[in-house]
């Protein structure tokens, strides 16, 4: 053979993956002490000895880690989560707040406990050993030795217990040591056990061989290759700083990463320029089963913590790297996040930090059967796209996160949480100069139902320019698409919205069908265009197609398809609640629908309050402004005000609402415009048919300032229905409504009057 043709070979076969070897500038992590064995073996072992009397040598070999069962009992993780926040934890704490002592961990090898204190004087404690599913009862703290189980005690040192306080540690009995010597069936390791027993149990370990080839690899330049095989971890890998690097497995079929029984992240890459993971699967601590212990879990004093930081474990993690790519990776039984990112982003128009993420793809993977999220970045990292996944039984989020111009592209999501776009927890300037949570979600498939947030796709809390075109929604038994306008005291509103081409089958198919809808929407600057929306066969009473609550202004609804729906096309006013009275002219709010609106906004100037209570209204204020620093919203003239009082707000002029060329057939309450509407609200040339729907009262209630021109009304034909019904005004007022052109074909009455007068006022020029 020649020489060219001998390096065309070579050329081929490194193309092809194989090569991962030395010479081709692979490092193979078996040939560096990883075992990736799945072999355990029964032993022996004796408190002080280093020695441990096995029933099978198996494949041991000097030089590899492992995990010893029953021979170290030992606690790890000891956190206290203080009064008012979840996330105040004192880990590696010293014993002026809680002494332990014993051992009982009821045959397990890990467990996490939790102590409760309530607020009381004398403090009391309760705690659990399941991650809060069942608590055993409260004891009175006496500041001496108190027994939980067996001779397992603590002692409750002088503190301030009657604020609330939450103590949390994990009791484990795992001896993590290096083999030094093996000589018939006997292993010496590095380290001695600390108690004695004859029903050890003797596991391969490859973190530390990992990390050993993480660090060879990233020091000489060269990737690592995983041969088949399963690769246990007792801690997390740490990829820092790398230039260049590539870990691949041989198939994600057979070679696997599994830190069931351990703690931290996968494959972790902080920092530097580019890193690539490939070709592996990865398997945590906690599925879908157990998502109640990740998620947020009640407690007596603190209000709550979340279960996910008790025993974390993630599949990849991402910390300031520009470059990385995650491909063909598939994470199981993740209890926090199975993929992870965050680390350091742009801030308005300040100078970009020196290190970032400026791309993250993730391509080919899947995030099944896990506790928590499926996809997360909690930084405002960019170009981050999740391409071709799979997303099933997810307990938490499929995805959240309010990092900058995110693709989710033709993904799969199946019993998983919501895609959560924006929660950015960030009133700032600079999110208002940059823009953040910017995303476009499309050509994915949604089926079944949402677990976890209450619908499949939500922008909310700062999401700016989103767009969800093209996806496919299955036998949906939850609500669907939502964008919310509203903000709060720690989010801004999200608005410039697209939601256009989506097809969303809402049959259920569930034994127990849910009140759900469509698309819900409340932010400003949004189009609602070209969706069908659709229940299979009767109508389904509890599915509402498009839900709008009134306040953003410039909205445009044209030409979907809404077919055998509950509802619909409803229209609500926007409400809220006033939280503290600043002065007889101020107030913040404290809930609610209304937005606490952006600086760069109209900041509610000359916009109207309507003041409430049982939800009929009582007076009317005047906004001079609302001050988004301070969040308050500020009178024109005094008002006598306190907290809880309820109110709505209407606009000065017009909202600029375009609902138009929709087609509504088979409804059961097809429209219902419940705003107060302006003179810039139209309901045009849109085509409502009643088809085989009963009981139809009538095709459109108009409650506000709505123009309908150019409608056909057509079969609304039972006995005392109207294809329009009129209503008074918030106020008990005939509206001015413009109607002209409609057209009224088999109907019983063309337009009907709630009290008499309204259709007066009508002008039908």
């Amino acid at each position: 053979m020649s020489i060219r043709c001998q390096l065309l070979v070579v050329s081929l076969l490194v193309g092809l993956g194989v090569g991962h070897c030395a010479d081709s500038g692979w490092l193979n992590v078996q040939d560096l002490g990883a075992s990736g064995s799945e072999f355990q073996t029964k032993a022996s072992v004796t408190a002080g000895s280093r020695d441990v009397t096995v029933d099978d040598v198996g494949d041991f070999r000097v030089g590899q880690g492992v995990a010893i069962a029953g021979a170290n009992p030992h606690f790890e993780r000891p956190s206290l989560w203080g009064p008012g926040t979840q996330y105040i934890a004192k880990s590696g704490l010293p014993t002026k707040y809680i002494e332990l002592r014993g051992w009982d961990n009821n045959g397990k090898s890990s467990t996490v406990y939790i102590i409760d204190f309530d607020r009381k004087t004398p403090t009391s404690f309760r705690w659990s050993d399941d991650i809060g599913r069942t608590w055993q009862p409260a004891q009175q703290v006496t500041g001496d030795w108190q027994t939980l189980r067996g001779t397992l005690q603590v002692k409750v040192l002088p503190y301030e217990w009657e604020k609330g306080w939450t103590f949390t540690f994990s009791a484990k009995d795992y001896l993590i040591t290096t083999i030094e010597k093996i000589e018939g069936k006997t292993l010496t390791v590095r380290d001695p056990a600390t108690a004695t027993t004859a029903t050890a149990l003797v596991k391969h370990t490859d973190t530390q061989a990992l990390q050993a080839a993480i660090d060879r690899a990233l020091k000489e330049k060269r990737n690592l290759f995983l041969p088949a095989g399963r690769y246990r971890l007792t801690s997390g890998l740490r990829v820092e700083n790398p230039t260049g690097i590539t870990i691949e497995g041989a198939n994600a079929g057979t070679t696997m990463l599994d830190i069931s029984e351990g703690t931290g992240c996968c494959v972790q890459f902080r920092g530097g320029t580019e890193g690539t993971v490939r070709n592996l699967s990865m398997v945590g601590s906690a599925g879908f089963a157990e998502r109640d212990q990740c998620g947020t879990i009640r407690m007596q004093g603190i209000g709550y913590i979340w279960g996910q930081d008790l025993h974390t474990t993630f599949a990849t993690g991402v910390v300031g790297t520009e470059r990385v790519l995650v491909e063909n990776v598939h994470a199981t039984r993740m209890s926090l996040e199975a993929f992870w990112s965050g680390g350091p982003g742009r801030v308005g128009t300040k100078e970009p930090p020196p290190q970032y993420t400026r791309a993250l793809n993730y391509i080919r993977c899947s995030a099944i059967d896990c506790g928590r999220n499926g996809f997360n970045n909690n930084d405002y990292a960019e170009n981050t796209s999740i391409q071709y996944c799979r997303i099933v039984d997810v307990g938490g989020c499929a995805w959240e996160g309010a990092s900058r111009f995110v693709k989710i592209v033709g993904n799969y999501v199946r019993n998983a949480g919501t895609v959560a776009v924006g929660n950015m927890s960030n009133r700032s300037p600079e999110v208002e100069q940059l823009g953040s949570a910017q995303h476009i979600i499309e050509d994915n498939v949604f089926e079944s139902n949402v677990p976890y947030g209450g619908c499949a796709i939500r922008a909310a809390h700062g999401a700016t320019q989103v767009i969800i075109r093209n996806n496919l929604f299955i036998n949906f038994n939850s609500s669907a698409i939502e964008v919310w306008g509203q903000g709060d005291e720690r989010h801004l509103g999200s608005g410039m919205v697209t939601v256009a081409g989506n097809i969303m089958d809402m049959t259920c198919l569930d034994p127990t069908p849910k009140q759900r809808w469509a698309i819900y929407a409340s932010t400003p600057e949004t189009v609602i265009a070209d969706n069908q929306i659709y229940v299979r066969g009767a109508v389904d009473p509890l599915v509402t197609g498009i839900k709008l609550i009134e306040g953003p202004s410039d909205l445009t609804v044209h030409d979907n398809l809404l077919r055998n729906l509950g509802q619909g096309l409803t229209v609500e006013r926007a409400t809220a609640r006033v939280g503290e009275v600043v002065d007889d002219r101020s107030f913040i709010q404290s809930s609610g629908t209304v937005s606490q609106e952006r600086r760069q906004s109209h900041r509610f100037q000359g916009w109207k309050i309507v003041w409430t209570a049982g939800g009929k209204p009582l007076g009317v204020s005047t906004i001079a402004e609302f001050d988004p620093e301070k969040r308050v919203f500020r009178l024109t003239e005094p008002k006598a005000m306190k907290p809880g009082d309820t109110f709505e707000i209407q606009p000065p002029y017009g909202t600029n609402w375009n609902l138009h060329h929709n087609t509504f057939a088979g409804c059961q309450i097809p429209v219902v415009l419940d705003g107060y509407g302006s003179a810039t609200c139209a309901f045009d040339d849109n085509i409502l048919s009643r088809e085989a729907a009963t009981g139809v009262k009538s095709a459109v209630e108009v409650k506000g300032l709505f123009g309908l021109n150019g409608n056909v009304f057509s079969g609304f034909d039972e006995p005392e229905t109207v294809a329009v019904m009129l209503h008074p005004d918030r106020f008990g007022q005939p509206l001015p409504l413009l109607m002209r052109g409609n057209t009224y074909e088999a109907c019983t009455a063309a337009v009907g009057e709630a009290t008499p007068g309204l259709a007066k006022a009508v002008r039908q020029q």
